[in-house]
């Protein structure tokens, strides 16, 4: 995961240029009260267990994807961004990048904007339609209520803007071996617990698409993949021809129709 989730507040800081602008929450009507200060250390240790990133492979492919659907220009949302490394990758696609998630991870780019948020409430502190391409790159594995953040992410999206989503693959070899010996999808034994809490195939991100009105659904995998029981990859070659098998994680693209 990227990110996950945390509390908001109501005001707005600026930080140095190392780190980028940090805004705890928008103004006006998005702004609530801070949760509970034990709440809000709870749900940003489950954050800060992902380290803020995510593997090369996933980045290039949730690149590729917006570098294929997206002409240019505009402002990028990145929801669970941690140290914002996708921005790295597509830097010179947008003309804005707002990072969103429960904490600040080093390393977030000067140049971005860090929306501090809580991921699982109703609604992110951000205007609707702000973004043209809106990413969330493993990020929803975390959450309480995936169907809850793709409308969030989906009210963030223009229309006709973009809505990006990856997350583990449970079809995976490796995920349905896990399964069988284990009793449990390979992203979400108790070693990942409770930063993993949902866990979602291919047709769970189809429907979940459709039942927020979005069109122009795909899937996509990785292509990069585990062998069972070794910390090796599948060869590069093999991976891609049988992405779905060998893929340790999968991507949804899907658009907001136009007005």
């Amino acid at each position: 995961m990227e990110g996950g989730t945390g509390g908001r507040g109501s005001r707005t800081t600026d930080e140095n240029a190392s780190t980028g602008r940090v805004s705890q929450a928008a103004d006006g009507a998005h702004s609530t009260d801070l949760p509970p200060a034990g709440v809000r250390a709870a749900v940003e240790e489950r954050a800060r267990r992902s380290l803020g990133g995510s593997e090369d492979a996933i980045h290039a492919l949730v690149a590729g994807a917006a570098r294929a659907r997206h002409a240019g220009g505009g402002t990028l949302v990145d929801v669970g961004c941690g140290t914002g490394a996708l921005w790295g990758r597509l830097a010179e696609r947008f003309d804005r990048y707002v990072g969103v998630d429960a904490a600040r991870y080093d390393g977030f780019p000067a140049d971005g904007e860090l929306v501090l948020a809580d991921l699982d409430a109703p609604e992110l502190p951000l205007p609707a339609g702000a973004a043209d391409v809106v990413a969330a790159v493993e990020t929803i594995e975390h959450l309480e209520n995936p169907r809850a953040f793709v409308r969030s992410l989906a009210r963030l999206a223009r229309p006709g803007g973009w809505i990006i989503v990856t997350t583990p693959n449970q079809l995976s070899l490796l995920s349905k071996a896990t399964l069988l010996l284990k009793n449990r999808f390979n992203a979400f034994q108790d070693a990942s617990y409770p930063a993993h809490l949902t866990a979602l195939l291919e047709v769970d991100l189809r429907r979940i698409a459709a039942e927020c009105g979005l069109t122009e659904i795909a899937i996509e995998y990785t292509g990069s993949g585990r062998v069972p029981g070794t910390g090796r990859h599948h060869p590069a070659a093999l991976a891609r021809r049988f992405p779905r098998a060998l893929s340790d994680n999968v991507l949804l693209a899907a658009r907001k129709p136009h007005a």
